[in-house]
């Protein structure tokens, strides 16, 4: 159920972009939720993105599924939804320039032992292969030492030094897949997305996207990381941790709850109104500096 772009320029340009590994969770709304009353609160246009990039785990269905949910709940996005796997000859094309440039190169090195040898750094075991080997091979961005960091609108300052801490990062994968990192950064700017709104388990991952952008000359988003949704285990809700779906017959508890989880202290009386009403006063009386300032919210805090 999409609303049609408007033909005049807007100045926020937010986005919600969700796998196909699984349908829905409580904590996927969290943050569908959120991205949306953030766009909606600044007069934005609000982007649906599918990040199918890794077919063999993709549920089936779960495409059709995740966007008849956002509709039922009344979450509507504007323009067409974009799919990353009809992208796959732009972010080839940027990935050989890279290797042309020398900013990126072919690494024929195996994740465990590398992770038994050295931890999680890539000590840059393959730099100057420019060349593709015969083997399989991943395609890894050259980093260097200066310190990328940015203003997180709910978490303040974050700051990393990649090649000392992460190094040289995978862009493409040996399997052929493209790695996320690119992925987002390069869709992010085509569909010029101003604001992200999405959870704190992908703060890690922003310096890393702060970087391609560098290196493309993109602009930066403004970038706001929610607290977590977790289970009984402390665990994020996901697919790996079998969370379960939000149902599509009650979307006027699972807005309110969501806009609860936020700390956005909805009335009581409005547990049970349409979902279009929910929407409205959150829109309405949306703050982002009421969002609990913390890594992650119980769900049996929330009486889901």
């Amino acid at each position: 159920m999409a609303t049609n772009l408007s033909t005049s320029t807007k100045p926020y340009i937010g986005r919600f972009a969700p796998s196909p590994t699984g349908l829905l969770h409580f904590g996927s709304l969290v943050t569908a939720v959120a991205s949306y009353l953030d766009a909606k609160a600044n007069q934005g246009l609000w982007l649906v993105r599918i990040e199918d990039l890794d077919p063999p785990r993709e549920t089936p269905g779960a495409i059709a599924e995740i966007l008849k949910t956002l509709e039922t709940y009344q979450l509507q996005w504007d323009g067409e939804v974009w799919h990353q796997s009809q992208r796959h000859d732009i972010y080839q094309a940027q990935i050989d320039r890279f290797i042309s440039d020398q900013k990126a190169f072919y690494c024929t090195c195996s994740r465990k032992p590398l992770i038994r040898k050295y931890g999680h750094r890539y000590p840059g075991i393959c730099r100057g292969t420019y060349t593709k080997p015969a083997e399989p091979s991943s395609v890894r961005l050259l980093t260097n030492d200066s310190p990328i960091g940015f203003e997180d609108g709910l978490q303040g300052h974050f700051e990393q030094h990649l090649e000392s801490e992460l190094g040289d990062f995978i862009i493409k994968r040996k399997d052929n897949l493209y790695a996320y990192h690119i992925a987002v950064v390069m869709d992010d700017e085509a569909q010029g997305i101003t604001d992200i709104v999405r959870g704190l388990d992908l703060l890690d991952s922003t310096p890393r996207h702060l970087y391609l952008q560098q290196l493309l000359n993109y602009r930066t988003p403004n970038y706001v990381h929610l607290p977590l949704i977790t289970n009984q285990l402390g665990q994020k809700l996901s697919k790996q941790t079998f969370a379960a779906p939000i149902p599509n017959d009650q979307p006027s508890h699972y807005l309110w709850t969501s806009l609860y989880a936020l700390g956005q202290q909805p009335p009581a009386e409005l547990k049970g109104a349409p979902p279009e009403e929910i929407l409205f006063w959150g829109t309405e009386h949306w703050q982002l500096n009421k969002i609990p300032k913390q890594s992650s919210i119980h769900e049996a805090n929330l009486n889901l």
